[in-house]
């Protein structure tokens, strides 16, 4: 019976919601992250991959950097850590995010314009310096932009409390927070330095120290806390592991900021003691490699899921040891580059590759990836480009012996390979998802 009396001012009025505006909500969700993932595709493969391969074929061909610039190499790493990770960083972000007047509607993609034109104009003014005096500038503004308002956003999020009901934040989260933070701090410092050459600089190349100190905050500053948050979230379900040994965690990610901290301020030996100390106490702490108390959850995609994810996590111990071992005895970069390597590639990019085709299909409200198979043959292919890869680059950059040369584009035709094959099994999978996608929302 239909009452006009007015409610009273300490009662809430419980609403049932419409099952209509909360399916179109899903869908404006979906449909927002698959653009998000689209992006991070095209990043990944062109401005990314493709020019990273272009730069290695120089290198090969030079034996050297001689006659490389400094700015085209800059532009593919910003395409890989922001275009490719960071697009999909922020489409997860938004995703997972309730509906509220700040996701709501236009705002995730006035988010995903800014962003994609930051990232669009980066990429031609460092890698072709086409008015890069304007376009640098830019491109750092409309990035930063589009990163405070996704915290904006994210601000609206009620943080869940802990498992343990003390009502602090999740330790996966905190995690993902620090990454966060240092994202954040990377675009802001990337803005700043741009202003600084577009007013004074003889190239958009940011200097090599400078450049040193910003790629020890990206990698191990936004990538690693990033990935191991995600880990902790996701790992012990998937892979049905023991618990997570907390404390030892929360002592890996201090430990693993102290050592950012002092990379970023040129302290290297101390520093990678320390980021190697990190990356084996928090193998340790996710109990990687300890026994299974359930079995791994496998069901749509390939079964070595489990394998490729302890691999990766090797290589997170690996990449840090390389980098010791430069910070005492590099001469000319192999080793530091195979030290950087092992870590973007065969951790980070790893662990999206094995993880991704895991989660992104559920995001996208995709029901079954396209095909297992075409997993396993793109992490096998990507395992073996980035193992010759790490290895060649040290013995050819080190002067060890000059075959390697020869052997550095190979690993350049097996990562490419990978990539594209990721990119197609994204493709194919977001196709045969669209009808699924479809019926669901009529």
């Amino acid at each position: 019976m239909h009452s006009d009396l007015p409610v009273p001012a300490n009662k809430s009025v419980h609403r049932v919601p419409d099952p209509l505006a909360v399916l179109q909500a899903s869908h404006r969700k979906t449909v927002h992250f698959r653009l998000w993932m689209l992006t991070g595709i095209f990043f990944m493969v062109l401005p990314g991959t493709l020019l990273g391969f272009t730069n290695l074929l120089q290198i090969s061909a030079s034996h050297g950097l001689s006659g490389l610039s400094a700015a085209w190499i800059q532009a593919h790493g910003h395409a890989q850590v922001f275009g490719w990770i960071g697009s999909f960083v922020l489409g997860i972000g938004f995703y997972s995010q309730p509906e509220t007047r700040a996701n709501r509607g236009r705002m995730p993609l006035i988010c995903w314009g800014l962003w994609t034109a930051g990232l669009s104009f980066h990429w031609v003014s460092r890698a072709f310096q086409w008015h890069w005096r304007i376009l640098l500038p830019l491109s750092g503004l409309l990035e930063l932009l589009a990163i405070l308002l996704f915290l904006r956003a994210a601000r609206q999020h009620k943080l869940p409390s802990s498992s343990t009901g003390s009502g602090r934040i999740p330790l996966w989260m905190q995690s993902v927070l620090l990454s966060n933070l240092a994202l954040l701090l990377a675009i802001l410092l990337n803005f700043v330095e741009a202003c600084y050459l577009a007013w004074g600089g003889h190239s958009p190349a940011i200097p090599h120290a400078l450049d040193q100190s910003y790629l020890v905050l990206l990698a191990w500053g936004f990538l690693v806390p990033l990935i191991w948050g995600f880990s902790v979230r996701w790992l012990p379900a998937f892979l049905g592991l023991a618990a997570l040994r907390t404390s030892a965690f929360r002592f890996a990610l201090v430990l693993n900021t102290l050592g950012v901290l002092l990379g970023m301020a040129g302290v290297a030996r101390l520093a990678m003691t320390l980021l190697v100390a990190s990356a084996l106490l928090a193998a340790w702490a996710l109990q990687l490699y300890s026994t299974s108390e359930h079995p791994a959850k496998t069901a749509g995609i390939h079964a070595s899921f489990p394998f490729f994810v302890r691999i990766a996590y090797l290589w997170s111990i690996l990449a840090p040891m390389l980098g010791l071992w430069a910070a005492w005895a590099d001469h000319h970069g192999g080793i530091w580059g195979g030290s950087r390597h092992g870590l973007t590639v065969g951790f980070a990019a790893m662990m999206v590759m094995t993880i991704g085709p895991r989660i992104l299909p559920h995001f996208a409200g995709i029901r079954q990836l396209w095909s297992p198979r075409l997993m396993l043959v793109t992490l096998v292919f990507l395992l073996l480009g980035c193992t010759l890869r790490v290895s060649m680059e040290v013995v050819a950059y080190e002067g060890i012996a000059s075959f390697a040369w020869r052997l550095l584009p190979l690993s350049g035709v097996l990562e490419l390979t990978a990539v594209l094959c990721f990119a197609l099994q994204i493709l194919l999978t977001l196709l045969r998802g669209q009808a699924i996608l479809a019926a669901d929302c009529t």
